[in-house]
């Protein structure tokens, strides 16, 4: 299901554009994931398969088919923007085109395996690893640009994977794509509104981009209505809280630690967060049982707490210490997180039913 060119490798020999390191395996960088393909195979689809059947036709339609097709606007476009606004936007780029060729990578691979046991599932995953490496391939298309690229062949054989059970991925996997959605989207209206801050070309494709995100996040939402072990009872309401509240942090201190990023978008970086994380909880609020409560003011400030401890983790790495002492320094702000992160979790969340949306 994935065209031959729509993800590369490396640069051709001779290439004026040079392979990236990739960046290093941190908290908050992507992560590459594997899980059990038997419990996957075997899974009855029957209690929701006509919602599944339909959302499989939507993505047999490729309404993007023809979409990722760059243009004269790209010629020269990396060479308008000043060095500190290159450097975060490549970082941008890199953490983006990591995300989507993570997603290529497990939904290629579950379509693979349970193929012949599971037929529907399986195609709805290739369809879904079509679009995921049609973003990677345009993303580091784009990388190009500034004269890099990734090498995600070599990604795909040393990144380290890790485990999650089919719930877990499922969790995961509907929170990063209904997350990509109101990124996306938020990124687009607002240059719509500001087209002094669009600075590079890719911006004009999120509009369609972030439509496959909210199809492939549906997928998931009929997925987990099929197994409704996965949201209903009291361990289905705490692992629900738990992936919320990961999903969320990670990317609220993420995100703020390259504010500059936002910044070159006319974007303030708390703002947008908070926009997209308010959206992104109510539009969970339509399958998970419970949500947090994004709008009691000790969630934010809980965020914040996690900002603070991370950028000493950060000071601390940039420091000359040896390592045993960095170790030692950083202790404290370990331990100041996983109390935060307890905090947040422990906070009453709202019960989906009794979820009041918020104003549009």
């Amino acid at each position: 299901m994935v065209p031959p060119t729509a993800v590369n490798d490396a640069p051709a020999a001779g290439s004026a554009v040079a392979v990236k390191d990739p960046a290093k395996d941190t908290i908050l960088t992507p992560r590459f994931y594997t899980t059990d393909f038997e419990a996957m195979a075997a899974m009855d689809l029957r209690p929701n398969e006509a919602e599944l059947e339909a959302i499989c036709e939507e993505f047999r339609k490729d309404y993007n088919r023809h979409h990722f097709v760059r243009n004269a606007e790209f010629d020269g476009a990396a060479d308008k923007l000043d060095p500190e606004t290159r450097r975060v936007f490549v970082e941008f780029l890199e953490q983006s085109c990591t995300s989507e060729f993570s997603g290529f990578l497990l939904y290629k691979e579950l379509s693979r395996r349970i193929k012949t046991r599971n037929p529907l599932l399986a195609e709805c995953f290739a369809h879904m690893a079509r679009d995921e490496a049609r973003h990677a391939g345009f993303l580091n298309k784009s990388m190009s640009d500034f004269g890099l690229q990734l090498d995600l062949g070599f990604l795909t054989a040393n990144k380290k994977y890790t485990f999650f059970k089919p719930k877990f991925i499922f969790y995961a996997t509907y929170l990063s794509e209904k997350i990509g959605y109101w990124r996306y989207i938020t990124i687009f209206r607002h240059l719509e509104k500001n087209p002094d801050s669009k600075i590079f070309p890719i911006f004009n494709f999120f509009e369609n981009w972030c439509q496959d995100e909210n199809r492939h996040g549906d997928f998931f939402d009929a997925l987990m209505k099929a197994q409704p072990n996965t949201v209903r009872g009291i361990r289905a309401r705490l692992w629900c809280r738990f992936f919320l509240l990961a999903v969320f942090a990670t990317m609220y201190v993420r995100d703020v630690a390259r504010k500059e990023f936002y910044e070159a978008l006319g974007l303030d970086a708390r703002d947008y967060d908070r926009l997209v994380i308010d959206k992104t909880n109510e539009t969970t609020a339509r399958v998970f049982p419970v949500v947090l409560d994004v709008k009691n003011p000790k969630f934010f400030a809980g965020l914040e707490n996690l900002v603070t401890n991370n950028a000493a983790l950060d000071a601390v790495d940039a420091s000359a210490s040896p390592a045993p002492i960095k170790w030692l320094r950083k202790l404290p702000h370990w331990i100041a997180n996983g109390g935060q992160m307890a905090s947040l979790f422990l906070m009453a969340p709202v019960r989906s039913e009794q979820f009041q949306p918020s104003v549009r």
